[in-house]
């Protein structure tokens, strides 16, 4: 089976030198961005319900860039001023340096991790004197309070945002080749929308652990999957799926 259509689970890249563009006319694709979910913020009336002051933490975890931009919103609202001291860990350091659309990034103390929130675990715990605020979206990944509750970091969850799914039923044609996922909120969405979606020859790739875990655990079969040793990113990985795909059709 030749591919020809992609579906991507993300808005469509602003850049337009982004590397799924190059992959399109590379391999003569089509691909087609459609966020399989929608971020929805919190209200402030909902936030105060949860009985969190946000000036009781000495450190705020971050494991997205909207987790950032909500917190900050979130704080605005509030007319709530982050003291210079507040510690900032941030799962990455692209999360990292989000940052700086908010604070003066030099005159913070900042720590990141390299992909994996156990990653960040490891320098969470050389601060155990701190109390920890964790900006999460509703649901979230449970991975996260179970291992700071493991490694007991003194800590509480926040619901800052929801992630719901999608409405696709103005969607006609659902015929992609290959469907992309960055979330495990994606694969829900998934079958929300098409509860009699068969996969057959459509081929899933899915970014991050978590994600490969939801299309396994959702009774779907992974077909290719993001960072590898190879591929440290999706379109790298699909560029190799293709690349090898192309050449056993010949």
């Amino acid at each position: 089976m030749k591919i020809r259509k992609i579906l991507v689970s993300q808005p469509e890249p602003s850049n337009p030198k982004s590397p799924y563009f190059e992959l399109a006319r590379k391999y003569n694709l089509k691909i087609d961005f459609k966020p399989f979910v929608q971020v929805e913020g919190v209200s402030v009336k909902d936030f105060r319900q949860q009985k969190i002051n946000i000036l009781d933490f000495t450190a705020v975890i971050f494991t997205s860039k909207t987790g950032i931009d909500h917190f900050f919103r979130i704080c605005n609202e509030l007319r709530v001023v982050v003291p210079d001291t507040m510690k900032y860990f941030c799962i990455t350091e692209n999360v990292a340096f989000y940052l700086q659309k908010y604070i003066v990034y030099r005159k913070r103390k900042i720590f990141h991790g390299k992909a994996k929130f156990q990653d960040l675990i490891d320098i969470i715990s050389k601060h155990r004197e701190d109390t920890f605020f964790v900006p999460l979206s509703e649901p979230h990944n449970v991975e996260i309070p179970d291992l700071l509750d493991r490694n007991t970091i003194k800590h509480t969850i926040g619901t800052l945002y929801k992630t719901i799914s999608t409405n696709f039923s103005s969607l006609k044609d659902f015929d992609y080749d290959i469907l992309v996922f960055y979330s495990p909120s994606g694969i829900k969405s998934l079958k929300e929308n098409f509860p009699d979606f068969v996969q057959g020859e459509v081929k899933i790739a899915a970014f991050g652990p978590t994600t490969a875990y939801a299309v396994v655990s959702e009774g779907l079969r992974l077909d290719i999957d993001a960072p590898n040793a190879k591929a440290p990113s999706m379109t790298m990985a699909l560029d190799d799926f293709l690349k090898e795909h192309n050449k056993n059709l010949k």
